[in-house]
Formats: C-alpha cells, structure tokens, sequence
C-alpha cells in the first residue's frame, strides 16, 4: 500500500471531524434540516476514512497459515463496508430527515452561521480534495475521471476523491437550501436540500459500491501490465509461447499471476528450471506490484527440426 494513500485518507479524517462538529453546532443554533444532513455527511465521511485507515493497517498483515496469499483483499472488505455506511447512514439518514420535514416544516433562525460554518467547511473539504486528487492522478494519469475510477486498484483514494467531490457539491445544495428558505420565508427549501443531498449520498455509493464490487470478487490485473507479462515470457529463450495470464487483483499493491508455457522441446529439466527463474525475476522486475507467481508448463509439443538452446 503506498505511503500517499494513507496520506490522503489521513487529510480526509481530519477535515471530516472538524467539518462535522462545526455543522452540527450550526445546525442546533439556526435549525436549518440541510445543515444537520450535511453534518450527518461529514460524520459517515469521518467513520469512512477511519474503517479505510482499519483496513489499510490490516492488509499489510503478512501471509500465514490460513491466508497463504497474505491479507491484501481486507482493504476491498472494509472499502465495501464503507460504501454500506454511506448508502444506508448517509442517504438514508439524510432523505428521511428532510422528507419529515418536508411534512411538518418549522422555523430557520438567523443563518449567519450556517453561511460561516458552510463558508468553513467547503475551504476543508477543497485541501482533503486537492491531497486526495493529487495522489489519485499519480496512480491514474490522465485518463478521464470515471475511466480513471475504473481502473484504478486502490479503493482507499478513489473513495476518499469521490467523498471530497460530493462533499463540496453538498455545501452548495446546503448553501442553496439554507439561503431560499430564508429569503422566501418557507423551511421547505432547507428540508428539499436534505433529501437533494441524501439522494446524492445515494448514488454515490452505489458507484464506489460497483468499483469495488469487481475488485472484491476478483478482479484482473490492469490489462497493459498483462499482456507486458505475457511479452516477457515469451521473450525468454527457453520459451515457444505463453497462454494469456492468468491475474488476479489481491490488493492495491499485491497481483497474482499464473501463467502457462509451451517451452521449447530442446530445452532440458534443467533449462526449464532457468527459465522460470528468470522468467519469475523478469516479471518482478518490470511489476513489483506481482507478489505471486505461479507457471505451468504444458506438454512439450515434437518440433521437426530440435536445435540447441541459445545460452
């Protein structure tokens, strides 16, 4: 797990605890439904990054007895566990408390700080998103968003990213709700922003839910770093071909890879032994990322013409 993942869910805690207590001191002094949704945001947003921080620290756990390929997936477990907490405690929290006061709206008091509070909040929640951001694209590139959510192997950052960016348009319907309501008179554009946001909250994890859902069951390597290890294979002298890989994603920095070779009918006992710990290094060279390495050979096939093995 490289160190500028823990680094941004670190950032994200830290903004989300100070963001929550400011919303809900905001929201006991003006009553406002939109700001006490958006402080239930930041407190699901708060356990979030906490249960991502647990399971980074439980997947670099190393292999033992009963989990010979180490405890890399507990980072999809928990990231999952997170996209449950967002759906069921933030979309759900937050819809129910503005549709009940949808029914039965009541009063805002002075807004003055809700707007400080909001003001507050969405400076914190632009620095968690920009630390976020920045070590996202040092894994992603510059491939579009949605692609880049896609590909990417690290749930831990891509939650984090996506959390910041519902978080600051979730200021904004909170700003919205809190300043209709006062300037019409009517709490019920407070209460339209709380379930506007729940519904938001929603959606959002049913997206990180979907990532990491793939990733969870047993996801394939990216496909580049695949079809590089199957060129590295065949690359070997020792080798007449190598079958696509076979990959999995154990973790955002642990893949497992089993391969199946056709070597070369002039290659010896001894020169297949060679071959694979060559093969084996190559490959671990190119990907440290690949911590397991299985290779199957296939029944030699007769060649018409056997000439030596080039040393």
């Amino acid at each position: 797990m490289p160190a500028e993942s823990k680094t941004a869910v670190i950032a994200a805690l830290a903004g989300d605890v100070a963001v929550a207590v400011t919303k809900f001191v905001a929201a006991a002094f003006s009553g406002s439904s939109a700001m006490f949704s958006e402080g239930v945001h930041s407190v699901v947003d708060s356990a979030d990054s906490a249960l991502l921080l647990f399971g980074i620290a439980r997947s670099r756990r190393p292999a033992d007895e009963d989990h010979p390929l180490g405890h890399a997936h507990e980072l999809y477990f928990w990231s999952f566990v997170v996209a449950v907490m967002i759906f069921g405690l933030g979309g759900g929290v937050t819809i129910y408390e503005g549709i009940a006061k949808l029914r039965h709206p009541g009063t805002l008091d002075n807004p003055f700080w809700d707007y400080v509070v909001l003001a507050v909040a969405g400076i914190l929640q632009a620095a968690s998103l920009v630390v976020g951001w920045r070590q996202f694209r040092k894994q992603i590139g510059d491939a579009p968003f949605l692609r880049a959510v896609h590909r990417s192997k690290d749930p831990s950052v891509f939650t984090v990213v996506i959390e910041d960016i519902v978080g600051i348009a979730g200021i904004a319907v909170a700003f919205a709700g809190v300043f209709l309501s006062h300037v019409f008179g009517d709490a019920r554009f407070d209460a339209a922003g709380s379930v506007l946001i729940g519904l938001m909250l929603a959606a959002v994890a049913v997206l990180i839910g979907n990532e990491i859902r793939g990733l969870l069951i047993g996801e394939s390597a990216d496909p580049a770093m695949v079809r590089e290890i199957r060129k590295l294979a065949e690359a070997d002298p020792a080798v007449d071909r190598a079958n696509p890989p076979v990959t999995i994603q154990l973790g955002p920095e642990s893949v497992l890879v089993a391969l199946e070779l056709q070597f070369a009918l002039r290659a010896s006992a001894a020169d297949v032994t060679e071959a694979v710990d060559r093969i084996e290094r190559a490959i671990q060279r190119r990907f440290p990322v690949v911590q397991q390495i299985y290779i199957e050979a296939e029944s030699i096939k007769q060649t018409s013409k056997p000439t030596p093995l080039a040393r």
